[in-house]
């Protein structure tokens, strides 16, 4: 059966405080609460994803500071709130990110996402690619002692759901990652900024989405931060939220621009089943010549062993460029 999934845009004030994380999720559960019953006559609604940075943002200078202020560990009350909405509901919730931090690794944080179904917590993706050099999040890869799966994939009764989070899509590894891992509909958690949004010439965000999911033979489910330069500067979020099907075909879409949107489309996996099964051709995951591509045999970014400092963060990334020559 066709399920619809709902892209619910956030257009907050940037937070300045866990205490205010509370009120986003009240507007959130509002949002998605409207978006099924709005729907309900034309669609039947059950993943409903919101986007980057929704209940706390990385604006803070330090990880002292944004552990002091903002930081979250998870599960907790928010959780439980999504919990109780996709029980009472029969829908799963991607949420916004949160700032996590885990006892498991004193002195981290990640940023962090969680999937929640009407059995509770799913699981928790932690971006594997921060947005350097802006975010001083860790990734698990900069974790020596890292023991949990990277890449998480949950079988639901609407499909096998995978998520990354924004930059993440940028790195065709890691997407892919979650499609052999057998993800069917691949998430996109997003405060993807101007110029590189939805807005030609530097549209990013379609281009990115499309592509994972051609070359993945995936849905893809993408929702993108909706606030503007005055709640999130310097940056200004152009929205733009979108589906997009395993041929590349944008489903439906969010017009360009900030403020709240909510926009829903299908997401087939039935049909995605046959269309995998059925392919011999432009079946990228079958075709893939996995030991003629020698370059993921050597390290480039090396691992930070926990948060970056800015200080070592810039050397990190001039050794890895280095390295690049020197493998030509």
């Amino acid at each position: 059966m066709t399920v619809y999934a709902a892209c619910c845009q956030t257009s907050f004030d940037c937070p300045g405080h866990r205490d205010q994380i509370a009120s986003r999720v009240d507007r959130m559960l509002e949002m998605a609460d409207g978006a099924i019953k709005g729907y309900e006559p034309f669609h039947d609604v059950r993943l409903i994803v919101f986007p980057e940075f929704a209940h706390a943002a990385p604006v803070r200078p330090t990880i002292e500071e944004l552990d002091r202020d903002l930081a979250v560990e998870m599960p907790n009350e928010h959780i439980d709130r999504y919990t109780k909405f996709c029980a009472d509901r029969g829908v799963w919730i991607q949420t916004g990110s949160f700032i996590e931090r885990d006892p498991a690794h004193p002195g981290v944080l990640f940023n962090s996402t969680a999937l929640v179904g009407p059995e509770g917590l799913l699981s928790i993706y932690r971006k594997v690619n921060p947005w350097i050099p802006w975010e001083l999040h860790a990734s698990p890869h900069d974790l020596p002692d890292y023991d949990k799966n990277p890449f998480p994939v949950i079988e639901t009764e609407i499909g096998r759901i995978g998520c990354a989070i924004c930059y993440d899509w940028l790195f065709p590894e890691t997407i892919r990652q979650l499609a052999f891992n057998g993800a069917e509909i691949l998430i996109r958690v997003s405060a993807y900024m101007d110029p590189w949004g939805a807005t030609a010439p530097m549209d990013w965000w379609t281009l990115f989405n499309r592509a994972r999911a051609v070359e993945n033979t995936a849905l893809v489910v993408a929702c993108n931060q909706g606030a503007s330069l005055a709640q999130y500067g310097p940056f200004s979020w152009p929205g733009g939220s979108m589906l997009v099907d395993w041929d590349g075909r944008v489903l439906s879409q969010a017009s360009s621009g900030p403020g709240e949107q909510i926009v829903v489309g299908p997401i087939d996996v039935p049909a995605l089943r046959i269309e995998r099964e059925r392919r011999r051709g432009h079946d990228m995951r079958g075709h893939l010549r996995s030991e003629v591509h020698t370059y993921m045999n050597a390290p480039h970014l090396a691992p930070a062993g926990g948060c970056p400092a800015p200080d070592e963060l810039a050397s990190r990334i001039a050794r890895s460029k280095g390295a690049l020559e020197k493998d030509r």
